[in-house]
């Protein structure tokens, strides 16, 4: 099966001297398939969004789109050209154009019929038929982004790019958003690549997460895969919080607070208890082995553990 997007090798220089903002990434994308791009500030997100969508030019590299090169040190494709999709982060859509306007953009060489069948349709995916005639000031910013993703997906893309598309909503709306956004694609098969520096989008949205960091490609794997094994302590803390045992992170939910030892519990000594309203979060030192570390895990809400009081944590069982 032909690959949908394909990156080998893309780097990126801003200026001489410092490291790449992108360092030698390679990436493939299958046909349907939504990429989730994580990391800080900095790491790279956006500079390859932009590379790859034509907005920059990479210092090396390939970049093939449905097996054809559009851009390598001799070939390059002008972005308009390119058959991707952007969504921006404040979704850009014209205010001056109704809904159906906004839309109809993309479909210029489409006939009349053709483009009326389009709109119709895309405004009945997300639920917003009967709003051609509305502007963009009269709708709700979930509805705006709504518009901003069928406006990108109107002239058919091969590849939709998605940049911060959640990060100005409240967060009721950004998972109701989130929702929406998973089920369009999907039923449209289209394939979609978001940066975001949001763990939940990431593990909500991505059918597979790429977390870069500093430039580089740190790890890609399916969400349960960059979640439960991480291979790095960025990449595990990049969702949340993680504890170093010997040589694996574990997430607090995988270990558990005993009063009494059991066989393979470990004795710590219990340093904060913070209530956090799902959970009781605690913060415990070991006492054998990992004297130089803290731990945290979570305990039912309105525990009663104390700090300075001993206690055992026990390890669930490994997950697959």
């Amino acid at each position: 099966m032909t690959l949908a997007l394909e990156l080998d090798s893309m780097t990126r220089r801003y200026t001489s001297g410092k490291p790449p903002a992108v360092d030698g990434i390679s990436l493939s994308v299958h046909p349907g398939e939504t990429i989730a791009l994580v990391g800080e500030s900095g790491s790279g997100k956006s500079t390859l969004l932009r590379l790859i969508c034509g907005l920059e030019k990479a210092d090396a590299g390939r970049l093939f789109l449905k097996g054809t090169c559009i851009a390598d040190k001799h070939i390059w494709t002008a972005p308009e050209k390119r058959k991707i999709g952007l969504v921006f982060q404040d979704g850009a859509l014209f205010p001056h154009l109704t809904v159906e306007e906004n839309i109809a953009y993309g479909l210029q060489k489409s006939c009349r019929k053709q483009k009326c069948q389009r709109i119709e349709t895309l405004l009945c995916l997300v639920g917003m038929d009967g709003f051609q005639k509305r502007f963009p000031h009269e709708l709700s910013g979930g509805e705006r982004q709504r518009l901003a993703v069928i406006r990108s997906l109107a002239p058919e893309p091969d590849v939709l790019l998605l940049d911060e598309p959640f990060s100005n909503l409240d967060p009721a709306l950004r998972r109701q958003l989130r929702i929406d956004v998973m089920r369009i694609l999907k039923e449209v098969n289209t394939t979609a690549i978001m940066v975001t520096h949001d763990s939940e989008d990431a593990l909500h949205v991505g059918d597979r997460i790429a977390i870069l960091r500093q430039g580089k490609l740190e790890q890609i794997d399916s969400p349960h895969q960059v979640y439960h094994h991480p291979v790095s302590g960025y990449s595990a803390r990049i969702f949340g919080e993680a504890n170093r045992v010997n040589d694996r992170w574990i997430r607090p939910e995988d270990m558990s607070l005993i009063p009494v030892y059991a066989p393979g519990a470990h004795p710590v000594i219990i340093e904060e208890t913070h209530d956090a309203g799902r959970h009781c979060e605690i913060r415990v030192r070991p006492q054998e082995g990992h004297t130089n570390d803290t731990w945290v895990l979570y305990d039912a809400p309105q525990s009663h553990q104390k700090p300075g009081s001993p206690a055992w944590v026990q390890f669930k069982q490994e997950r697959p």
